[in-house]
């Protein structure tokens, strides 16, 4: 048969796209969310409350996997290719104003230009980790009931279910967008993702690490 030609092999070539820290850190925050958000739904909706019973512990599951949810982050700033992907979320260009516009209007004509990551994923790690915050806050309000008035103890409740709320529906978005984009998730699950689709969703990205599928073992940190 004949050999593939240059172009052909460097399209389907492997590019290293996140470490094994960034994604332990993704996994473990995923974890952790997904637990406090289970024992929150068994808290508030009464169909789960009473087939799973045990309220107090429930209650305290869902207090400390939220506690919790900060660790991996924390631990996680000890990886130098974490800290340069968190620069990377934090800095937002004209190319990202140029995205969002497409993607509020839904155009599928205009091109989307992205780096690493496009002006979504900024948009949503930035409010999820403003969210996390404020819901640890008002959470500790609401478990140390000495720690404030009854008045700001109930406001406190009021925006922690409300953000709550929002935060679901925020997830179950990421969750959608992530189940229709089978190599994005391989990039999480494997550390590296299909050049074509690289330069299809993150043109303005540039590689630091190519993989190569000829080359056995996993990529390095």
């Amino acid at each position: 048969m004949p050999r593939p030609s240059d172009a052909v092999r460097q399209r389907a070539e492997r590019i290293h796209r996140f470490s094994r820290a960034e994604r332990w850190i993704h996994r473990s925050t995923a974890a952790l969310m997904g637990l406090c958000v289970a024992a929150a739904a068994c808290l508030y909706l009464p169909p789960l409350a009473e087939l799973v019973g045990r309220r107090h512990l429930v209650v305290t599951v869902h207090v400390w996997s939220g506690l919790l949810l900060g660790v991996p982050f924390l631990v996680g700033l000890a990886s130098r290719a974490f800290r340069a992907d968190l620069r990377r979320l934090g800095r937002f260009g004209p190319h990202d104003t140029v995205w969002l516009r497409a993607a509020l209007r839904r155009d599928r004509v205009t091109a989307r230009p992205a780096g690493k990551f496009n002006a979504g994923q900024k948009v949503y790690a930035g409010w999820l980790a403003g969210a996390v915050l404020v819901m640890a806050g008002t959470g500790m309000l609401m478990w140390w009931t000495g720690l404030v008035p009854p008045v700001r103890r109930t406001a406190a409740t009021f925006v922690h279910d409300w953000l709550a709320l929002a935060v679901a529906v925020v997830l179950a978005a990421h969750i959608g967008k992530a189940l229709a984009d089978p190599e994005a998730r391989r990039g999480l699950r494997t550390g590296s993702v299909g050049r074509a689709w690289a330069e299809r969703e993150h043109p303005l990205w540039q590689p630091e690490q190519p993989h190569r599928p000829e080359q056995s073992g996993r990529p390095e940190d």
